[in-house]
Protein backbone atom coordinates (compact mmCIF):
# COMPACT_ATOMS: atom_id res chain seq x y z
CA UNK A 1 0.00 0.00 0.00
CA UNK A 2 2.72 2.57 0.68
CA UNK A 3 4.50 1.94 -2.63
CA UNK A 4 1.15 2.45 -3.87
CA UNK A 5 1.12 5.94 -2.17
CA UNK A 6 4.32 6.51 -3.20
CA UNK A 7 4.30 6.11 -7.00
CA UNK A 8 0.39 8.17 -6.45
CA UNK A 9 2.21 10.96 -5.09
CA UNK A 10 5.59 11.29 -7.37
CA UNK A 11 3.36 11.70 -9.98
CA UNK A 12 1.21 14.54 -8.69
CA UNK A 13 4.22 15.83 -8.12
CA UNK A 14 5.47 15.64 -11.79
CA UNK A 15 2.13 16.58 -13.16
CA UNK A 16 2.27 20.02 -10.79
CA UNK A 17 6.03 20.58 -11.99
CA UNK A 18 4.44 19.81 -15.53
CA UNK A 19 1.65 22.41 -15.55
CA UNK A 20 4.88 24.91 -15.01
CA UNK A 21 7.14 24.14 -17.49
CA UNK A 22 4.29 23.82 -20.06
CA UNK A 23 2.40 27.25 -19.26
CA UNK A 24 6.31 29.20 -18.79
CA UNK A 25 8.66 27.36 -21.52
CA UNK A 26 11.97 28.10 -20.85
CA UNK A 27 15.11 26.16 -21.09
CA UNK A 28 16.95 26.92 -17.18
CA UNK A 29 13.54 26.31 -15.67
CA UNK A 30 13.13 22.89 -17.77
CA UNK A 31 16.42 21.85 -16.27
CA UNK A 32 15.97 22.31 -13.00
CA UNK A 33 12.49 20.74 -12.93
CA UNK A 34 14.38 17.88 -14.60
CA UNK A 35 16.94 18.12 -11.87
CA UNK A 36 14.33 17.99 -9.39
CA UNK A 37 12.04 15.31 -10.70
CA UNK A 38 15.40 12.83 -10.91
CA UNK A 39 16.09 13.83 -7.86
CA UNK A 40 12.63 13.23 -6.12
CA UNK A 41 12.89 9.40 -8.37
CA UNK A 42 15.95 8.70 -6.61
CA UNK A 43 14.92 9.32 -3.46
CA UNK A 44 11.45 7.62 -3.33
CA UNK A 45 12.38 4.50 -5.24
CA UNK A 46 16.32 3.95 -5.57
CA UNK A 47 17.92 5.15 -2.73
CA UNK A 48 18.03 2.31 0.19
CA UNK A 49 15.66 2.26 3.38
CA UNK A 50 17.35 2.19 6.58
CA UNK A 51 16.72 -0.79 8.31
CA UNK A 52 14.20 -0.80 11.01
Amino acid sequence: MERILTIIAFLIFCGFLGVLVFKLPRIDLGLVVGITVLMAFYDLFIHKRPAR
